[in-house]
């Protein structure tokens, strides 16, 4: 089998990516804890993915696979999702018997952020047509390279269990999971460079 062809996206490719991105998050555990109805999730699951995401095209680390099968966001050092947005899209579309679980799982998720320097990322998948073919590793092995060439310690919060595996194998550990009241288990991870 032919090696994934992993590209960088450009910001003509970023509606694409979303999408990729949500097709790819359909059956997440957090994802679908917070939008459970089909039409809630469809309809604001695209502007939360911006508002953690979306500079990853301006600094030239968003990568999709060819044919927009799967996508990964990461962010560069010093550079944060545009938090306030995605608090507002949260507080005016999750139901409220849930926001207090919510806020209080990512304020402990927001406490597990390292001090030093990372790259962060918010999003990686692969649309579930196409998993088990390697393209989730391809597109996590692409970030990494520049964590590598950097430096840089990796960091993201996996909000789905069948994922953890993947990212052991690329050398991630646990550095701490949790879950609160209803919420899923949500695993904080790290990798140090290599």
């Amino acid at each position: 089998m032919a090696s994934p062809s992993i590209k960088a996206a450009t910001s003509s490719d970023e509606a694409s990516v979303i999408d990729a991105i949500v097709l790819a998050f359909s059956t997440d555990p957090f994802a679908r804890w917070i939008w459970p109805d089909p039409h809630e999730y469809l309809t604001h699951f695209a502007a939360f993915t911006r508002g953690y995401g979306e500079k990853a095209f301006t600094h030239e680390s968003a990568y999709y696979v060819d044919g927009y099968l799967g996508a990964a966001l990461w962010l560069p050092p010093d550079v944060h999702p545009n938090e306030d947005p995605v608090m507002v899209l949260l507080q005016d579309t999750v139901d409220a018997d849930k926001q207090e679980d919510l806020f209080g799982l990512l304020e402990r998720m927001d406490s597990c952020v390292p001090e030093d320097p990372y790259r962060y990322l918010p999003f990686i998948g692969v649309d579930s047509m196409h998993q088990g073919k390697g393209l989730g590793s391809a597109l996590l092995e692409r970030g990494l390279l520049r964590c590598d060439h950097d430096k840089t310690p990796a960091f993201l919060e996996s909000t789905n269990p069948a994922n953890i595996s993947l990212y052991e194998r690329h050398g991630f550990e646990i550095l701490d999971a949790f879950q609160i009241g209803s919420s899923p288990l949500v695993s904080v991870m790290k990798r140090e460079p290599r």
